[in-house]
C-alpha cells in the first residue's frame, strides 16, 4: 500500500510539472504573438546639409555622424551633384559604421533641373532597424514642373512598409509653392504606398499650398517650429524660418515623438556651426498603424 501511494504521488508530481511547463510555454507563445502584433515604430531624421560635398572636413563629417547616429533612418538634402557629393555621403556612411552599428546608404542621381541648381539626395539607415525594398527612384512624372524632383525609397520596419519622399524645393524668392502644389497628386499616383513627405520645402506648413494634402489627411509633424539658422544670433534666438517638415497620413501613422536638434549650441563660434549647415536636423518617431 505504501509503494502504491508513493507511485500515485509521483504521477501527480509529474502531471503538475507538465501543467506548469505547458502554462509557461503558452505564456511565452502568447507574449511572442502579442509582440509580433504590436505596431512597429521608426525614428527618422531629415537634414538639409548645406553644400554637402568636398568642403566638409573630416572633423565636420564626424560631428554630423555623432549628431544623427541615434536615428534609424536619415534623409539628406543638398548633396552636391558634381564631384565630391556622392563621395562625401560615403564618408558619412563610414563614420556612422565606425560608431559600432551596421548602416547602408543610397544616393540619387543628380536631379534633372536645367533651370536651377541640380543636386543629389541621400538616405542612410540602420540595417537592424529597417530593410529597403527595391531600388530608390527619382520622381519622373513631374520632373519638368519640379526643378529638383523628389527621391523616393520604400522601407520595411517589421512587416510594415513605408515610403519616404525626400525633397528640396526651390528658394523662397522663386516661389516654391509652384512646385509643392504637385504633391497633392502623388498619393493618387502611388496609392499602394504609405507616403511620408519630408525635407526642405522652403515654405512654412501654414502655407495654403499644403491645404490639399491636409484635406487628404497628411498633416505636418512640426507646427510653428523654425528650422533655419540666421546669419547671426539675435536677442530672440538664432533660428529664422519654418521650412523643414514631415507630412504623413494620420490614418496610417501615429506620431510618437517629434523635435529638432539645436546642433549649433555645441559651437562657440556660430559661423563654424553654419559651416555644417544653415538648417537644423528635424526628426519624428512614427508608429505604423
Amino acid at each position: 500500500m505504501k509503494i502504491k501511494a508513493l507511485s500515485s504521488l509521483g504521477n501527480i508530481h509529474k502531471r503538475s510539472i507538465k501543467l506548469k511547463l505547458h502554462f509557461l510555454l503558452t505564456l511565452l507563445l502568447s507574449h511572442l504573438f502579442l509582440s509580433s502584433c504590436q505596431s512597429p515604430s521608426i525614428s527618422i531624421c531629415s537634414w538639409n546639409l548645406k553644400d554637402f560635398g568636398n568642403t566638409k572636413s573630416d572633423e565636420e563629417i564626424t560631428f554630423i555622424a555623432n549628431t544623427i547616429k541615434d536615428f534609424d533612418v536619415v534623409i539628406i538634402q543638398e548633396v552636391v551633384a558634381g564631384e565630391g557629393g556622392a563621395e562625401t555621403v560615403i564618408r558619412l556612411y563610414l563614420a556612422l559604421t565606425g560608431s559600432g552599428e551596421a548602416w547602408r546608404y543610397a544616393i540619387s542621381d543628380p536631379t534633372s533641373s536645367t533651370a536651377y541648381k541640380a543636386e543629389r539626395y541621400a538616405f542612410l539607415w540602420k540595417t537592424n532597424k529597417v530593410r529597403i525594398n527595391g531600388k530608390p527612384w527619382l520622381e519622373k512624372e513631374y520632373h519638368l514642373e519640379i526643378d529638383r524632383e523628389p527621391f523616393f525609397a520604400t522601407f520595411y520596419v517589421g512587416r510594415k512598409p513605408f515610403t519616404l519622399v525626400n525633397f528640396h524645393a526651390i528658394t523662397k524668392s522663386r516661389q516654391p509653392e509652384t512646385e509643392v502644389k504637385y504633391f497633392k497628386s502623388l498619393p493618387d499616383e502611388y496609392p499602394q504606398l504609405n507616403l511620408i513627405f519630408c525635407g526642405d520645402f522652403n515654405l512654412p506648413q501654414s502655407h495654403t499650398v499644403f491645404n490639399p494634402l491636409k484635406e487628404m489627411g497628411y498633416y505636418p509633424a512640426l507646427v510653428g517650429q523654425k528650422t533655419t539658422l540666421r546669419d547671426r544670433c539675435l536677442d530672440d534666438g538664432c533660428l529664422a524660418s519654418e521650412y523643414d517638415n514631415f507630412f504623413f497620413d494620420t490614418a496610417r501613422f501615429e506620431l510618437v515623438e517629434k523635435g529638432v536638434v539645436h546642433f549649433y549650441k555645441d559651437f562657440d563660434d556660430f559661423n563654424e556651426a553654419r559651416n555644417i549647415s544653415d538648417h537644423i536636423p528635424i526628426f519624428v518617431k512614427l508608429k505604423l498603424r
